[in-house]
């Protein structure tokens, strides 16, 4: 039986869903289609593929409690995630796991995914893939072309040739995104596919074609992964040299200069979910070809995209995107989503933070809501997971105010340990080490009120860390 690693890239920032999707907390986070996320969608797609093994997650550091809390939810055991010091594209990504997957002298095929990907139909994506396995065995690196269905301009294409293995044709040639017109003689002509940036080859195959054409991002690749080191569950890459490695996707570094390139056209609903305008294709539209998502009330309202949290009311527009979050609002044209990534530039340029930071911040033992803030006082709504443990810390410059309002706490403060349960309090004086823990099955919720001089996350010290955070991440 073939064996088949899945490799899920999960690294983007997708800064094109902002205000939903941010640096700090990106798409493949976030339930955009369906019940589950598309990291967790993702990883449940493959389960069941034939001689599918434990998948190899590659993912950024900043990001990888959250991946282990995904893969967790989701019931999947992965064989390793690996963590990336720094985004360097695809290629690096994919090499570092095909050297990961070939390091126990097994040489599987390699299935790599976008994480942040929308695949509705499950099984005609299975099926495309045990086709493209016989071709993959005897040595071609496929790419999986998704057949068009409208002139995009948003993704590359693919000039698909004359079949070589069953459904597999020779790839002629990729193409960059085109302009309007070239994309509508695209569709025209035939013979083009959408590039969907999944692949299948065997992993010695990859390296092989890699050591001939970037020898140098090999070599800086196999030092990085020499150098790893293990951190609780993940694989940390050793930083100086992944840094040192040339930035490049899989298409330019191998695909595009192999003579071994094929590709297997795929008709499954497929979405890159690259904009709100995308979202809104892949949505469930209304008979006025609105789709909305929460608390919404349209009226006179056609060809419109709402999502929201609280209570949004759209009157007489159309064409349009509105999404509300706790701390933005986005309303644009809905032909015009594009220049969202403008927008978070500006806010970069400006030293805000809403470019990378929800309101709501996610952490491995929960995570904390900033629901007010004014000058020498902020108070948060903490939630803490069953079997979470803050750190072993204290401050400089803010007091703490502690007030339960479910479950039950476990509290250090000084050399004093206790708990305190609902409509119970405690104050952390400046300057006293604390922790709080949260040893019970449901999660505990609090209410924290600092107050001080300075209230921001860098006043921690760390003295303590089941998580292995440095003292001011």
């Amino acid at each position: 039986m073939t064996t088949l690693v899945p490799v899920i890239l999960s690294g983007g920032s997708g800064t094109r869903l902002w205000p939903l999707s941010r640096d700090a907390y990106p798409k493949q986070f976030l339930a955009l289609v369906g019940e589950h996320t598309l990291l967790q969608s993702t990883l449940l797609r493959v389960e069941g593929l034939e001689g599918a093994m434990e998948p190899i997650l590659v993912c950024n550091d900043e990001h990888r409690f959250m991946v282990a809390e995904q893969l967790r939810q989701a019931g999947v055991q992965a064989a390793a995630v690996i963590l990336e010091p720094i985004g360097r594209n695809t290629a690096p990504a994919i090499t570092v796991a095909a050297l990961y997957a070939t390091s126990a002298a097994a040489d599987p095929l390699l299935l790599v995914l976008p994480a942040d990907h929308v695949v509705p139909d499950r099984a005609a994506f299975c099926r495309s893939v045990a086709a493209a396995v016989p071709a993959a065995e005897t040595g071609y690196l496929l790419t999986f072309g998704v057949t068009p269905t409208s002139p995009e301009t948003g993704f590359g294409y693919i000039r698909a040739g004359e079949a070589v293995d069953g459904q597999v044709l020779r790839v002629e040639r990729f193409v960059e995104k085109p302009d309007r017109a070239t994309a509508e003689s695209y569709l025209a002509a035939g013979g083009y596919l959408w590039n969907s940036g999944m692949f299948l080859f065997r992993a010695s195959v990859l390296l092989e074609e890699l050591a001939a054409a970037n020898p140098k991002m090999l070599a800086h690749c196999r030092e990085a992964l020499a150098g790893a080191c293990a951190d609780l569950d993940f694989l940390r890459l050793e930083a100086e040299a992944f840094r040192a490695c040339p930035a490049d996707s899989i298409d330019y570094a191998v695909m595009e200069r192999t003579r071994r390139a094929g590709v297997i056209p795929l008709e499954c609903g497929w979405s890159d979910v690259g904009s709100w305008s995308a979202l809104w294709e892949a949505g469930e539209r209304d008979g006025r070809g609105n789709v909305l998502e929460g608390d919404v009330l349209a009226v006179d309202t056609a060809g419109t995209y709402v999502r929201a949290e609280r209570l949004v009311a759209t009157v007489g527009v159309e064409d349009l995107v509105v999404v509300e979050t706790p701390d933005a609002v986005l309303v644009a044209g809905r032909d015009c989503v594009a220049e969202i990534r403008s927008v978070v530039e500006r806010l970069k340029a400006a030293g805000r933070s809403e470019w990378k930071h929800h309101r709501k911040v996610y952490r491995p033992w929960g995570a904390y809501d900033s629901i007010d803030r004014a000058e020498r006082f902020q108070v948060k709504r903490i939630t803490v997971n069953p079997g979470g443990v803050l750190s072993l810390q204290l401050h400089h410059r803010r007091a703490e105010h502690w007030v339960v309002v479910r479950g039950t706490a476990r509290i250090t403060r000084g050399d004093d340990v206790f708990t305190l349960s609902e409509n119970e309090s405690t104050f952390i004086p400046l300057g006293v080490v604390h922790r709080l823990e949260n040893l019970g099955e449901t999660p505990l919720e609090l209410i924290e009120v600092q107050s001080g001089s300075y209230l921001g996350e860098d006043d921690i010290v760390r003295l303590e860390d089941v998580y292995g955070r440095q003292a001011k991440e």
